[in-house]
Parts: structure tokens; C-alpha cells; sequence
């Protein structure tokens, strides 16, 4: 089995992913930013859309929803815990469970702290993590219902995936992203050589997703507050975990 995955324009600045069993003609959109581009996108590709997989409440991922739910009859997977936020869920789906696109399994993983009830789809098999706003290339989402210490847990848990897996995240935020980045760890030259590379990629309007784990593993910030060599970037020696994410975060919030 195997996966296609289109990515496109949404909104300003947001992904949008048309994920495509080959085997079966299954087709989910992740997230439903807007109508117009996912109908492009479809028309484009072929392909019919069977499913729409939802990993949190935010209009910005679900104000497609109900448009192309009556247009293509798409059944819609979402988070249980934000049930009471999102209309129009079919399939209700936590932490543990699997979702199935065609012959491809999704395992769902806990992402609190953009929202509390965020959850994210892995593909083991192919190594695709679609992460939304819980996790971006050098970034996170910001903070707004989480606390540091569940949302470090969740992004911890999502690092322990192979280096070779392929983050696709829900904005295209990285070029802001590294500039923060590279403020808080300017002497990582890996980070330098991504920088330079994003802003290439932005230059030639190239997306910057998806983007190996492995990679963001040494130089986001966010995936790195358990690194003693972070929390002495922070002036945070000896501080635990969660205390250096929420320094992280802040400084983010305020640069």
C-alpha cells in the first residue's frame, strides 16, 4: 500500500493535504481550512473525496467542513475530546485509536496545548505524521488552552518517532520560525543551513513541508528542552523540562 499526498494553498498561510490510498481510491483531506482549494486540489488530482480527518476546533481547520461533507458525502473524523466544537463529526477519536483510509492505518497520538483536545495522524508504514498545529518545521503552535507541561509530553512523545519520518504541519510559519530560532541558538550550524535553505525555497515559492524529523530533532528549539545545551541557551541550567518549553514558548510569543 501506499500513500500520494498533494499539498496546496489554503487561506493565507495555512497547508492544506489531500492524502490518497493508492490501492483503494480513498482520498481524506486533513483539515478543512476552505472549500475552494481542496476543490481544486480534488479536481486536479482525479480523485473523489471519501474522508475528512480533523485534528482540532479552529475555524482555520474546519470551516470547509460542512460544504464539502454535502457536496461528497465525505465522512469526517475528529477529536472527541473537542466534540461539543467541531460540527458535522461521524467518527469520534482520542489517543490509541486507528483510523483507516482505504488499506492505510492511522494511528492517533494527544497533542494538547494548542487546544486541549488536539490530536494528530501518524502512518507508521509510510512514515507521514501530520502534525496540524501541534508541531511545525523549527516551530509549535502557540499555547492558547494547554499547559507547558502536557504539551511537552505530547511533543516529546511525537520525537520518539524515526528521524525518517515526514512532518507535514498546518502553516507555512518557517521562515518566522527560524528567525526566532536562530535568535535564541545562533552558533547551530545545522539551523543556519536550514535558514539559508527556507529562504530559497520562500524566494522560488516552494513549500517548505514536509520535513524530516530527524532534522527538526537538533535544531527546533521546542524539541530540545529536555537538552541541557537549550537550557543554557535559556539560562535555565538544571531547569526541568516543562519550565524551559514555557521560556521557549514565551519567547516566542514576544519576539
Amino acid at each position: 500500500m501506499a500513500l500520494d499526498i498533494e499539498i496546496f494553498e489554503c487561506l493565507s498561510d495555512n497547508y492544506g493535504y489531500l492524502i490518497h490510498d493508492t490501492a483503494t481510491g480513498a482520498t481524506a483531506a486533513l483539515d478543512a481550512p476552505e472549500e475552494a482549494p481542496i476543490r481544486a486540489a480534488l479536481e486536479r488530482r482525479g480523485w473523489n473525496l471519501t474522508d475528512i480527518f480533523i485534528t482540532h476546533h479552529h475555524a482555520d481547520h474546519t470551516d470547509g467542513i460542512a460544504g464539502l461533507k454535502a457536496d461528497f458525502g465525505a465522512k469526517v473524523t475528529g477529536p472527541r475530546a473537542e466534540q461539543d466544537k467541531i460540527s458535522g463529526l461521524d467518527v469520534l477519536v482520542g489517543g490509541g485509536d486507528t483510523v483507516m483510509l482505504g488499506e492505510t492505518a492511522f494511528r492517533i497520538y494527544d497533542a494538547p496545548g494548542h487546544t486541549l483536545g488536539h490530536i494528530v495522524y501518524h502512518d507508521p508504514e509510510g512514515k507521514h505524521l501530520f502534525t496540524a498545529d501541534a508541531l511545525f518545521s523549527l516551530g509549535c503552535g502557540r499555547m492558547f488552552e494547554g499547559t507547558p507541561g502536557p504539551m511537552w509530553d505530547g511533543l516529546a512523545a511525537l520525537r520518539d518517532f524515526p528521524d525518517d519520518t515526514l512532518i507535514y504541519c498546518g502553516h507555512e510559519y518557517t521562515a518566522a520560525n527560524a528567525k526566532f530560532a536562530l535568535h535564541i541558538d545562533p552558533s547551530n550550524s545545522e539551523l543556519e543551513d536550514r535558514a539559508e535553505q527556507v529562504t530559497r525555497q520562500r524566494r522560488n515559492g516552494l513549500f517548505t513541508i514536509p520535513v524530516k524529523l530527524g532534522q527538526e530533532k537538533r535544531i527546533n528549539p521546542f524539541l530540545r528542552a529536555d537538552d541541557p545545551a537549550m537550557a543554557k541557551l535559556m539560562g535555565m541550567e538544571g531547569a526541568a523540562p516543562a519550565d524551559v518549553f514555557a521560556a521557549i514558548r514565551k519567547g516566542k510569543d514576544n519576539f
